[in-house]
């Protein structure tokens, strides 16, 4: 069965207008966590639209002015990366979820959240895991949360240069963790995330053989 016939059947059940939600950048090392909600109308044709990381840069670009103009209402939110450390990342997430429904012009009726965990709020709603492939409301927020997360870090990039934030968007590629031990983290880092953090120097028990 076609991709888009299964992602129809996958949204059928739920109540409208529901809005798809997903987030992007809850792996990286340094900048914000983004997410986005979108609500769709019954009928549309948005052809290729699935998850944006099977995407191309250039299909998700693309695709991106077509999701806002075909959607009846869509929303982003974003949660900076002091208030991801003071939070933790599950909770930032689910924030910036929160805010990206909260700025819909239209009040959705249902929620379908890509992933295990439901958002803090009273509007039912579906956990769907794997729903970007699966549900296409949840896939175009997953667009929308990816080409303006990317867009963002590379205006960081200009601000904060040397990390080379407009390249691998925040993640922890080997670039990022050079550019880290050779600059130590700025503003836009996650201080609380692995690899960012200053690691305690291994003790000097570790640099004596055994027995010595």
């Amino acid at each position: 069965m076609p991709l888009l016939e299964c992602e129809k059947m996958a949204g059928e059940s739920f109540p409208r207008p529901f809005a798809g939600v997903d987030e992007a950048g809850r792996g990286c090392l340094a900048g914000p966590v983004v997410a986005a909600a979108v609500i769709l109308p019954e009928s549309f044709s948005l052809p290729g639209l699935t998850d944006s990381k099977k995407l191309s840069e250039k299909k998700r670009l693309a695709l991106e002015p077509l999701v806002k103009s075909t959607a009846l209402a869509w929303g982003i939110g974003v949660v900076w990366p002091q208030d991801i450390d003071r939070m933790n990342i599950l909770r930032a997430s689910l924030e910036s979820m929160c805010r990206a429904i909260r700025v819909l012009k239209i009040h959705p009726s249902f929620l379908a959240i890509d992933g295990n965990q439901p958002v803090p709020l009273d509007t039912p709603q579906r956990t769907v895991v794997g729903g970007d492939a699966k549900v296409p409301e949840i896939s175009a927020a997953s667009i929308l949360a990816k080409t303006f997360r990317d867009r963002l870090m590379i205006h960081l990039d200009a601000r904060y240069p040397g990390y080379g934030f407009a390249v691998h968007k925040g993640y922890g590629t080997k670039v990022h963790l050079e550019a880290l031990r050779a600059h130590g983290p700025c503003r836009m880092h996650r201080m609380t995330f692995r690899g960012v953090r200053q690691e305690e120097a291994p003790k000097e028990r570790s640099l004596c053989l055994p027995g010595m």
